[in-house]
């Protein structure tokens, strides 16, 4: 069984990884209205890998016996910039959900709960991959430039896990 404190973490984490689902999709309407498609289509399938993450951790709460609570939503933003702009705060994102994962992870360690360690550390290592993509798409939007479209076509190949 969870304890409280630990219960308590999870469900925010379930509540900051549908946050993410959503800001995605605010900014792949974003994307839409700049008529940046491909950019767009890679947010989207992130979207769905966030409310996919959200699950992972609403479905461990119940096998441990625990109770999930959700927590409300806010609005996120309907202007992001330039694509630059838009990567840049992908990856502030990712960087911000990886320190609430290592801080669950800690959180459990303390509480002597392996369980949960063990179902965290596939979130340290997906958070590894979030980052560098974020990180590589944000390098090469620098690299690329006013030749933006041609990045742009190839985030539009991504396909949803």
């Amino acid at each position: 069984m969870l304890s409280k404190s630990l219960q308590e973490a999870l469900n925010g984490q379930i509540q900051k990884e549908f946050a993410s689902s959503y800001l995605y999709l605010a900014m792949a309407a974003y994307c839409e209205t700049q008529n940046l498609p491909g950019m767009a289509s890679w947010l989207k399938a992130q979207a769905q890998e966030e409310w996919g993450h959200g699950m992972k951790i609403f479905e461990y709460i119940n096998e441990r016996g625990g109770t999930v609570s959700l927590q409300t939503l806010e609005q996120p933003p309907a202007e992001f910039g330039s694509p630059v702009d838009i990567f840049k705060g992908v990856l502030k994102h990712e960087q911000k959900i990886t320190a609430s994962i290592n801080d669950l992870y800690a959180l459990a360690g303390k509480e002597n709960d392996y369980a949960t360690q063990i179902m965290l550390q596939w979130f340290i290592t997906e958070q590894i991959e979030e980052e560098k993509n974020a990180g590589d798409i944000l390098s090469l939007l620098k690299m690329a430039g006013e030749h933006v479209i041609v990045l742009d076509h190839r985030l539009g190949k991504r396909e949803a896990d």
